[in-house]
């Protein structure tokens, strides 16, 4: 592997984009941060921090996190949130596949922390994330706001030792915002999308959340944490089909109002 650019799209992440950026100082060469004009320190603080500061309006995060990757001087990038850092074991690791690896892609496993405690169990631990690749292979694919890499070559994918440690939600308030915030995204991205849904998923799909999160991945190992995050994420995923089922009904209406019309 040769140089290595670590990306970030930021908007008003004062909190966050200082520890981000200092977890990857040991193997960036390049720092590129992509701003939604923020209107905190963000900027002030990445560029403290020796980031290369671009910025243009929030696009979605999929088309946001592509155009950052495009801004990369390196093939091989790194792409992080801004409420993510690296481990001391996982910067070890990535430096060391810096030093000797042909490699073109690469995962690690992600340790979520809700409320200063870190989630080692249920849907949210290891969650696996292929975040390190060469960009000619690789770009910023799935659906709003649940975005993932996508790789054009069938080329192997090596994991990596050491977590990428995830602040998540520092208060249960701020947790059930941020549900109805992606479920809104979640039904819109799919509506989109034009894809089907049938009506069972509304009640089967967040029964399943429930299910595997809690007792089938041993989520309840994590105290009553663990039964906070299995039961908001069956409560997530029911919001996101009902809500996608309350677009479908008004695009069906405003179709028959039209068809009557003329």
């Amino acid at each position: 592997m040769n140089k290595l650019s670590v990306v970030v799209i930021t908007f008003n992440e004062e909190k966050n984009i200082g520890r981000c950026l200092d977890s990857v100082k040991p193997v960036a060469d390049e720092i590129i941060v992509l701003d939604s004009f923020s209107t905190d320190t963000t900027v002030s603080i990445a560029l403290q921090k020796g980031a290369v500061i671009h910025q243009q309006s929030f696009a979605g995060y999929i088309q946001q996190k592509n155009k950052a990757i495009k801004l990369a001087s390196n093939n091989n990038v790194l792409l992080l949130d801004a409420d993510e850092a690296l481990s001391d074991e996982l910067a070890m690791s990535i430096a060391g596949v810096k030093q000797d690896s042909a490699q073109k892609a690469f995962t690690m496993n992600r340790c979520n922390i809700y409320c200063g405690r870190p989630i080692r169990h249920g849907l949210w631990y290891p969650d696996r994330k292929l975040r390190l690749f060469d960009k000619r292979i690789g770009s910023c694919g799935g659906l709003n706001p649940h975005d993932k890499i996508i790789l054009t070559e069938n080329c192997g994918v090596q994991q990596l030792k050491g977590d990428l440690l995830h602040y998540t939600y520092q208060s249960f308030d701020e947790y059930m915002i941020r549900n109805e915030e992606v479920s809104n995204t979640a039904a819109e991205s799919i509506f989109n999308s034009g894809k089907k849904v049938h009506w069972a998923k509304i009640f089967l799909s967040p029964a399943w959340a429930f299910i595997n999160g809690y007792f089938l991945r041993l989520g309840f190992l994590d105290g009553r944490n663990g039964l906070v995050i299995a039961t908001h994420t069956a409560s997530q995923s029911y919001k996101k089909y009902y809500k996608l089922k309350q677009l479908q009904k008004r695009a069906a209406g405003k179709m028959h109002w039209q068809n009557a019309k003329f």
